[in-house]
């Protein structure tokens, strides 16, 4: 290969993870050349604009889990990263509407109207999530051991995380191992006991699984979505001015900063291997690079069973990563609004619209929506989250004008019949069904939609199966089985060649933390 096209490191996919390990990796001074397959970067972190003047977070579309060391280490709010927090929930119900806020009287006087038992019950389950979800972090923020064969930095990290977990209060530990089994309807049964507001929490353990709020493990999943923060407020959720692209953006700006080299339209046709290591990438236009080392921001599936060629790989991890869940549920709804949706429970413009508005008024409409699923069927009134980012950054949408993400559940990848435009527009109209049960004009104001089923994000977004965590977060799909045993420490079986994407530990979200722990991984053994 050509010198000329050689570098120290090659970066598959620029969604914010590959962006994260290129920045790291800049850093310390390597040179590194990202590979990004579309015409824009951010992966699923992207912002884009679908019809004139109107600009959606496509895909993802809020930030809480964005560690505070690597805005720090990568200067993002240098580089256009402006974090605004979503100030409410809303949950609307027949006749009546739940409400909570980052003013904790306020909150506690809206639960009170139902429940002055989970007001005060309320008070204290915050903290003492927030105190489980500390006692987690060091897991989350430890590289994954290699638990058949352990070297000795394996072995000193195992010591240290039992350490950890022996300064656990017993309250401590029993709640942990509750989360890790439990579902999150039954958890949050023992807690509380208005069904609105048991079945709004219990729904951040569904978000992206294909499970249902009394599915064990989901209690997991909702404790995964506390362990964020928004400048140090913890348990905060925040929109990027600009969309989750901004993100993006930001941290591509931080890896040009650091020396990193991007090119977009560039799909990457496999890893080069030579007798069992890395060696470099060819493109899907035949254009070569070489590299000491190869870097996959993709999913394990594509990177294992699409970049390489499985012979290069030992049997059972092959078997391993074929056995990987990795189901698509969910699905996307964009619109863009002639006005403000008018919601009966609450009417007229106010600070309900300026957070999330979520359709789960009870457990009973999670778990039909659930069963649809199962059955091969999308939601008839699926759960929803809901913003309107243009309410807190009107840049995103003409003047008057508004554009409204749904996050929608459940949509199956595997839809009886497989996906098409019929399909497809049936989903979007059992959205809008569902909503407008909530908030009557919606119909009248829509002036464009655009419907992205699992298969499009798939197509699109190249998320197999158009699961957005890259990967099911299942207890035995975590720490150190993320995405197989022995490989859950960022290296694969090919030499030089490393992961970097959400299948990895500690998994989803716009998080950063498995580009940047990749990075550091690679930076240590680099020397």
């Amino acid at each position: 290969m050509p010198e000329i096209n050689h570098y120290d490191a090659i970066v598959i996919g620029g969604g914010h993870n590959g962006l994260t390990a290129a920045a790291y990796l800049g850093r310390a001074g390597k040179k590194v050349l990202v590979l990004e397959r579309r015409y824009i970067l951010g992966g699923a972190a992207v912002t884009e604009e679908i019809f004139p003047g109107f600009k959606f977070s496509v895909c993802s579309y809020v930030v809480s889990l964005l560690k505070a060391n690597v805005m720090r280490e990568l200067m993002l709010p240098k580089f256009g990263l402006e974090l605004l927090p979503l100030e409410s929930t809303l949950t609307p119900f027949e006749n009546d509407y739940l409400i909570r806020t980052a003013d904790g009287d306020q909150t506690y006087r809206e639960i009170a109207r139902h429940s002055k038992k989970d007001a005060e019950t309320y008070m204290r389950f915050g903290p003492a999530m927030g105190q489980i979800g500390m006692s987690v972090r060091p897991i989350l923020e430890t590289v994954a051991p290699n638990i058949i064969r352990p070297s000795l930095s394996d072995l000193g990290a195992a010591k240290k995380l039992l350490n950890h977990f022996k300064s656990l209060s017993n309250e401590q530990f029993e709640y942990l191992t509750k989360l890790m089994t439990m579902s999150s309807a039954d958890f949050l049964d023992e807690w509380f006991e208005f069904e609105p507001l048991k079945a709004t929490m219990s729904a951040s353990g569904i978000i992206g699984t294909f499970m249902g709020p009394r599915s064990p493990g989901s209690a997991y999943v909702m404790l995964h979505h506390y362990m964020g923060d928004i400048d140090g407020a913890f348990r905060a959720w925040g929109f990027q001015r600009g969309g989750t692209g901004a993100v993006s953006m930001a941290i591509a700006r931080s890896a040009k900063h650091f020396g990193a080299e991007i090119m977009t339209e560039a799909p990457v046709e496999k890893v080069i291997v030579k007798n069992g290591c890395a060696i470099g990438v060819a493109l899907e236009n035949g254009d070569e690079y070489g590299s000491d080392i190869v870097i996959s921001g993709l999913d394990p599936k594509l990177s294992f069973l699409k970049m390489v060629d499985e012979n290069d790989l030992p049997s059972d991890f092959v078997t391993d990563i074929k056995n990987f869940r990795i189901r698509g549920s969910s699905g996307k709804v964009n619109l863009a609004l002639d006005a403000l949706p008018d919601f009966t429970c609450l009417p007229g413009d106010g600070h309900h619209l300026r957070g999330a508005i979520s359709i789960s008024p009870n457990y009973d409409h999670l778990e039909n929506a659930y069963d649809d699923a199962k059955y091969g069927n999308f939601s008839q009134k699926p759960f929803m989250d809901i913003i309107l980012p243009s309410v807190l950054d009107p840049d995103m949408a003409p003047p008057g004008k508004h554009v409204m993400s749904c996050f929608v559940q459940y949509a199956p990848y595997g839809i009886n019949g497989g996906w098409n435009d019929q399909k497809r527009e049936a989903f979007g109209d059992a959205v809008v069904n569902t909503i407008a049960e909530y908030a009557p004009n919606i119909k009248d104001i829509i002036l464009h939609r655009q419907v992205l089923s699992p298969a499009d994000l798939e197509s699109i977004f190249g998320l197999t199966e158009g699961n957005i965590f890259h990967g099911e977060l299942t207890l035995q799909q975590l720490f150190a089985m993320r995405p197989a045993v022995k490989w859950a420490n960022y290296k694969t079986p090919i030499k030089n060649y490393y992961q970097c994407g959400s299948g990895t530990h500690p998994g989803g979200g716009i998080t950063g933390s498995p580009g940047e722990m990749a990075a550091k991984k690679i930076l240590k053994e680099w020397g």
